[in-house]
C-alpha cells in the first residue's frame, strides 16, 4: 500500500481516471477536491495501479461518527487488489462509520464480505446515472418572478436550515459537514433577501447534492433553475455535468428528462459502514442512512479548477448573466 502525497503524482492521477469515465468519476471528483477537505489517496503499487481508494488523511482529528465527512470513493483495474486494500493494509478505519462511494461492478460484494468478517453492517443504496455531457443542451430558464428574488450563492449561516431540510441531516454533523461544502465549494440558490428559497450546493466528490426548495415555493419550476444554473456555471470550466437518481424519485426522473438529461447504463453505489463497534464505545443518537438521495432539482458534478471557481463564488455575492425577469 502506497499513500500518495507528492503534488506531481497527484496530478498524474487526476488525468488517469479521465480514461475510464463514468466508473471513475468518483475518484476523480475526490481527487479533484483533495486539498480543501484535506483528503489523501491510497493505491495498490504506482504508477500502473491495481486499486485506489480516497480517504481523509490520517493525521488530521476526525469524528468517528461522522459518516457524512468519512467518506471514501474507490475504483480498481484488479479486483483481487481493491480486496486487498480493505483486508490485509490499514487502508480503511473500521472503527468508523463510514461511507465507500463507487460505479464498478464486484465492489460491493467485497466489501459487505471484508465488513462481515470485521462485524461491520452495511447498507447500499443505488441509483441510476445521468449525465449532461454537452453544455449546449442545457436549456435556458425564463421565469417570471418577484423581482426582489435572485440567484446567488449559499453562506454557511444556511447550514442550519439546509440540514433540517435534508432527508440525512437534522443533527449537529450534518449542520457542520454542510457548512464545509458551503464554505469550500460551488454552490446556488434562489435568494429572498438573504434567504434561500431553493438551492443546490456541490460535495466532496465534486457532485451536487441536496437540491431542494421549500414546499410553499414549489412547483414553481425553481428547483430546474437553479439546478440548470450550477450545471452551466460548472460546464464553463469545461467539465460534464454527471447526477444520479433513484429510480423510485419521478420528480427527480421528471426534473432531468426535461433538462436533456442522458440516461446511462451503470449504476452508482454508496455502500454505508456502521461499525458494532463504535455504536458499543460510543453511544448516540440513531443515525439516518447515508443515502445520498437525490431531490428534485439535484444534479451530480463533476469539474476542473474547482480553486478558481470557489474564488468566483466567494467574491460574487450574485450571479450574473441569467434571465429571471
Amino acid at each position: 500500500m502506497l499513500v500518495l502525497n507528492c503534488s506531481m503524482k497527484l496530478q498524474m492521477l487526476e488525468k488517469m481516471p479521465r480514461w475510464s469515465f463514468p466508473e471513475s468519476l468518483k475518484v476523480y471528483g475526490a481527487v479533484v477536491n483533495i486539498n480543501p477537505f484535506r483528503k489523501e489517496v491510497v493505491v495498490i503499487s504506482w504508477p500502473d495501479f491495481k486499486a485506489v481508494i480516497t480517504r481523509l488523511q490520517r493525521e488530521n482529528k476526525k469524528d468517528d461518527l461522522d459518516h457524512y465527512t468519512n467518506a471514501h470513493a474507490a475504483l480498481y483495474k484488479l479486483i483481487q487488489a481493491y480486496q486487498e486494500l480493505l483486508e490485509n493494509t490499514n487502508a480503511i478505519n473500521w472503527g468508523q462509520f463510514f461511507q465507500i462511494q463507487r460505479l464498478q461492478d464486484g465492489i460491493c460484494e467485497i466489501s459487505r464480505t471484508v465488513a462481515l468478517s470485521k462485524q461491520v453492517d452495511v447498507k447500499t443504496p443505488s441509483f441510476q446515472m445521468v449525465i449532461h455531457a454537452d453544455a449546449d443542451m442545457l436549456p435556458d430558464i425564463t421565469l417570471q418572478m418577484d423581482p426582489k428574488l435572485t440567484l446567488a450563492y449559499l453562506d454557511i449561516s444556511h447550514a442550519s436550515l439546509l440540514s433540517k431540510t435534508w432527508s440525512r441531516g437534522g443533527n449537529p454533523r450534518c449542520q457542520k459537514y454542510l457548512a464545509n461544502l458551503i464554505s469550500c465549494f460551488p454552490s446556488v440558490c434562489l435568494d429572498d433577501g438573504g434567504y434561500p428559497l431553493s438551492w443546490s450546493l456541490t460535495d466532496q466528490f465534486a457532485a451536487m447534492t441536496h437540491g431542494y426548495t421549500l414546499p410553499e415555493h414549489q412547483r414553481k419550476g425553481y428547483s430546474r433553475l437553479v439546478a440548470t444554473t450550477l450545471a452551466k456555471k460548472l460546464h464553463s470550466c469545461g467539465s460534464p455535468a454527471q447526477g444520479n437518481v433513484l429510480e423510485t424519485n419521478i420528480p427527480s426522473i421528471t426534473l432531468l428528462t426535461s433538462t436533456n438529461a442522458q440516461f446511462l447504463p451503470c449504476s452508482f453505489f454508496s455502500d454505508s459502514f456502521f461499525s458494532q463497534i463504535s455504536l458499543i464505545a460510543k453511544p448516540h443518537k440513531p443515525l439516518h442512512s447515508d443515502q445520498l438521495l437525490c431531490t428534485a432539482g439535484a444534479l451530480w458534478m463533476e469539474f476542473n479548477n474547482l480553486g478558481e471557481i470557489r474564488n468566483h463564488i466567494l467574491c460574487k455575492p450574485k450571479i450574473e448573466g441569467i434571465n429571471c425577469s
